[in-house]
């Protein structure tokens, strides 16, 4: 995938990164664990990059516990059959796989108000636009804007007209 990389490591020097916390989310997922390391953050704020990450819902409810104001995009398909469609035609996964997906999409749709936005993904075009437009938005919220505002406001302040 582009843009991703994976480190894999031993199931116990995992278990030790949880207990360390080094961990901005991790899940356990079909008996494996997958987590995003606090480096990528960090990395990402040194660089003045978005970081946009592809986790499920229990990721996703650890890193809003972590950073409450993380932004969360809950993206789904528009049905149950075009899920199963597109599951299938990446032919990556065994069916057991594809059915424990299709079971456990369920139940993660039902968790979609703990999450700031929600995309339905009908046009891969159409989806990456939206999120785009998000990432546009959130970029110039007041809260992320306000080390920006304040020397803005204090440059009027220094001048203040004696009228």
């Amino acid at each position: 995938m582009p843009g991703a990389s994976y480190n894999y490591i031993s199931r116990e020097d995992f278990c030790e990164r949880i207990a360390a916390g080094e961990f901005l989310e991790y899940a356990e997922v079909f008996g494996n664990f997958y987590g995003t390391h606090q480096s990528v953050l960090d990395q990402a704020r040194a660089e003045g990059l978005d970081l946009i990450l592809d986790i499920d819902v229990q990721g996703a409810r650890q890193l809003k516990e972590r950073i409450p104001d993380a932004v969360s995009v809950f993206i789904l398909a528009p049905s149950r059959d075009i899920l199963e469609q597109r599951l299938r035609a990446r032919s990556e996964d065994s069916e057991e796989v594809i059915q424990r997906r299709l079971n456990e999409a369920a139940e993660e749709i039902r968790n979609h108000d703990q999450y700031d936005y929600i995309l339905v993904n009908h046009q891969v075009e159409e989806s990456v636009g939206t999120l785009a437009a998000i990432i546009r938005a959130e970029r110039v919220r007041r809260i992320r804007m306000e080390d920006k505002i304040r020397p803005i406001l204090e440059s009027f302040e220094n001048r203040r007209s004696k009228f």
